[in-house]
């Protein structure tokens, strides 16, 4: 970044004759595209005007304090200037200007280096879509009402205790991805809305299919009203159609295409774009997410999971491996902001598609030798009894 400083005595020479009228005690500092049709300075305040190439805003300083006026300052080329629109500048002028320049080159050589980082960092909101935490709020409530039941009917346990510990992990996930800051990032870089997915996909629904919190819910209701329900869930159109979409082959095969769907160029960057289709996205990711996990740790045995684990494992990776080596940006509306993070386009889609490549693989990975190891050691029970039982 090259910069060239220098103060001058009178702007009686720069084509526009207007700058020729400011008031004689005013010193600025004027950039190589600042312009009247791009920025004003006026006569009626001391001021000290900086502006940047390729920017969206200016430095303004009034005396001696110094603020920042709209964000985004990037330059490659700044020229500085100083006068006076009669006669030359007082050299207590010119110590002022020199001083204000210094001070701005200063912050301005720091927030060329760190801008994109610090900027975006600095409010982080927390998202309150009544869509996201309505439901998360009512499952809070039924939960803990139902603990509370239970406890009161003596039903306590060291076993509920754990799942009780599991449930609340789940939630807590599952809120932290949706409603905390980090769902505000993730809808600004592409990084943190892959962590997004993956904690909703591969911590939050795996720690809520473990808590089976469904039981512990229904004690949440009158008597009459929970027999009620538990009847509803027991008929056969529900029985059935719960039985078929968490079968091994529908539940992984869902989840796939739920995963590949969603991540495909289109229908991301419509969900970043709109929130009803983001909301959508979420929902599916999460709903097929439960069939899934509810399949694997719930209805088939280990060996049969180990393979649906490891399948998705491998076709997650795959995807993840494509974003991250691919060599142009596929995803121009997520990425859009990723210069205000420090990171390019291309850059910031490389980093989500290997975190979906590595980190949730690692997950995917790590499930399915304990599913294999438990397997094994099943497989060894089996064995010795039926040997026991030729041998009687």
């Amino acid at each position: 970044m090259r910069f060239r400083i220098g103060l001058g005595a009178q702007h009686a020479a720069w084509p526009n004759a207007s700058l020729c009228r400011l008031h004689p005690a005013v010193t600025f500092v004027r950039a190589g595209f600042l312009r009247p049709h791009r920025a004003r300075i006026t006569s009626r305040m001391r001021l000290l005007a900086i502006g940047f190439r390729h920017a969206h805003g200016i430095w303004l300083a009034r005396d001696a304090s110094i603020r920042r006026a709209p964000q985004r300052a990037i330059c490659n080329h700044v020229r500085f200037r100083a006068g006076s629109a009669n006669a030359g500048v007082l050299g207590l002028e010119r110590m002022r200007a020199l001083g204000f320049v210094t001070v701005a080159f200063l912050l301005h050589a720091e927030r060329a280096s760190a801008h994109a980082a610090a900027e975006p960092t600095q409010h982080l909101p927390w998202t309150f879509d009544p869509w996201i935490v309505t439901p998360l709020a009512i499952f809070a409530v039924l939960y803990t009402a139902g603990n509370v039941a239970l406890r009161q009917r003596g039903k306590r346990g060291g076993s509920r205790l754990w799942l009780g510990c599991i449930c609340w992990a789940g939630w807590l996930s599952l809120a932290t991805s949706l409603i905390s800051p980090l769902h505000w990032l993730g809808e600004h870089l592409f990084t943190f809305h892959m962590i997004e997915h993956e904690i909703i996909m591969a911590i939050s629904a795996p720690l809520l299919v473990l808590a089976n919190p469904i039981g512990t819910m229904l004690w949440a209701f009158p008597r009459s009203l929970r027999v009620g329900i538990g009847r509803l869930m027991r008929r056969n159109p529900l029985r059935l159609a719960w039985q078929w979409l968490t079968g091994r082959s529908q539940a992984t095969a869902l989840h796939g295409a739920a995963i590949w769907l969603w991540h495909a160029p289109g229908p991301f960057d419509a969900a970043v774009t709109n929130l009803a289709i983001h909301r959508l996205q979420h929902l599916s990711f999460f709903l097929t997410a439960i069939l899934f996990w509810w399949s694997v740790l719930r209805r088939n045995d280990a060996g049969v999971a180990a393979w649906q684990v490891f399948m998705t494992m491998l076709h997650t990776s795959l995807l993840g491996a494509l974003m991250a080596l691919a060599p142009r940006v596929l995803y121009g509306a997520q990425t859009a902001n990723a210069y205000a993070f420090g990171l390019t386009p291309l850059q910031d889609q490389q980093l989500a598609g290997i975190i979906m490549w590595v980190p949730a693989g690692t997950i995917y990975a790590g499930v399915a030798l304990a599913l294999t190891a438990v397997w094994i050691r099943q497989v060894g029970e089996r064995t010795r009894n039926s040997d026991v039982v030729g041998a009687t």
